[in-house]
């Protein structure tokens, strides 16, 4: 065994001359100096500044592939063994930059452009004019605001998820099907769940809870005729959609909860509440969280059910930021300010994630 061990060759830093070393640098270098200046000649024809002819961003895109590849190709040669598990790493990172870096690049710098689509003079650089329409536009920060409320009714769905996680943990008859069954909202998709709900079942004349509204009372059954009853209408399709997700998570939670802990506290005494509340709850508190910041990613997505029931109507009161963006895109093709909208919306989202994340921590952190 030891002498199989000892044959073994590894490449080491001493293995690897100046020579190797030197050339393998060179070949990361004059592969990034060739993707600068590509990149920087693109720029200059697009802007208009010279005419080289090109016409797409493709030479900037061959060009780093061709650098992508060498850099790998110069981590081999520079490092050696090391160098080899470079590799593991560096392509994800190198997709990561072309999937997510450059096109964010590329849309923050038609951010600070005047470009309609309706007109003929293509983009053109305005400065901070969309901000400043941004911060004036009263459709943003209605929308903003929506956003707000439409994020806490997540605490309700919160709370029924965890009722329905509980009495499918508990030992209920039929409990499989009940199981399939409560996760069947999950499997559409909310367009079909907005056409089908949102503009059938809702429908104001025809529709049967319209009907059933009418049977029992209602003179003109409107869910979208006042702007609090359309909100909260929006709401129940979307939390109807997406409470499933919560309430699996939680039902996974509470499956790896040891009974034993359980069955100690109704044997010191403790009534269910207090079973809940001081074993069971403290428990799944991670889990919670993980829940609710994943229910809160996808609410801040929250655009198709909006956009083919309400259309943001009436007067804005339904509309999300994201559906707000869309109208500004195909309605009013403008494109460099929605592009605007969409990156400072990216920059709250951001930030409000991490905040809630750090506070997060907080809670879920170790108690010693």
């Amino acid at each position: 065994m030891s002498t199989d061990v000892a044959s073994l060759h590894v490449v080491t830093a001493d293995d690897i001359s100046d020579r190797r070393r030197a050339f393998g640098r060179g070949l990361i270098r004059g592969s990034f100096a060739l993707l600068a200046l590509v990149g920087v000649l693109q720029a200059l024809d697009v802007a208009g500044v010279i005419a080289i002819g090109f016409e797409t961003w493709r030479p900037t895109l061959y060009a780093y592939l061709l650098w992508a590849v060498c850099l790998c190709a110069g981590q081999v040669i520079v490092n050696g063994e090391q160098g080899k598990r470079a590799l593991f790493v560096l392509p994800a990172a190198l997709f990561v930059v072309s999937m997510v870096v450059f096109p964010l690049l590329f849309g923050l710098s038609i951010a600070f452009t005047d470009w309609n689509l309706s007109s003929l003079d293509g983009a053109r650089f305005n400065g901070l004019d969309n901000i400043r329409q941004m911060w004036g536009d009263p459709f943003y920060w209605n929308a903003l605001l929506n956003m707000v409320w439409y994020t806490l009714a997540i605490l309700v769905e919160y709370a029924i998820a965890f009722g329905l996680a509980l009495i499918l943990a508990s030992q209920i008859r039929a409990r499989k099907f009940f199981r399939v069954a409560f996760l069947l909202p999950l499997m559409l998709s909310p367009v079909a769940v907005s056409w089908m709900i949102g503009k059938s079942m809702l429908e104001n004349r025809f529709g049967p809870i319209a009907r059933l509204g009418r049977w029992l009372g209602w003179d003109s059954p409107s869910f979208y005729g006042s702007p609090e009853i359309a909100r909260a209408t929006i709401m129940i399709m979307d939390a109807w959609t997406f409470i499933p997700l919560m309430m699996i998570m939680l039902l996974a939670g509470l499956q790896a909860i040891p009974k034993d802990l359980q069955e100690a506290a109704r044997v010191d005494g403790a009534s269910a509440w207090q079973s809940f509340w001081q074993v069971t709850f403290p428990l799944m508190l991670p889990v919670s969280l993980t829940a609710i910041l994943i229910r809160i990613i996808f609410k801040l997505k929250l655009a198709d059910i909006v956009i083919n029931v309400t259309a943001g109507g009436p007067g804005g009161a339904t509309d999300t930021v994201t559906s707000f963006i869309f109208r500004e895109y195909r309605d009013r093709s403008n494109v460099g300010y929605g592009t605007m909208l969409a990156m400072i919306y990216l920059v709250v989202i951001v930030i409000a994630m991490t905040v809630l994340m750090k506070v997060a921590a907080r809670f879920t952190r170790p108690r010693t």
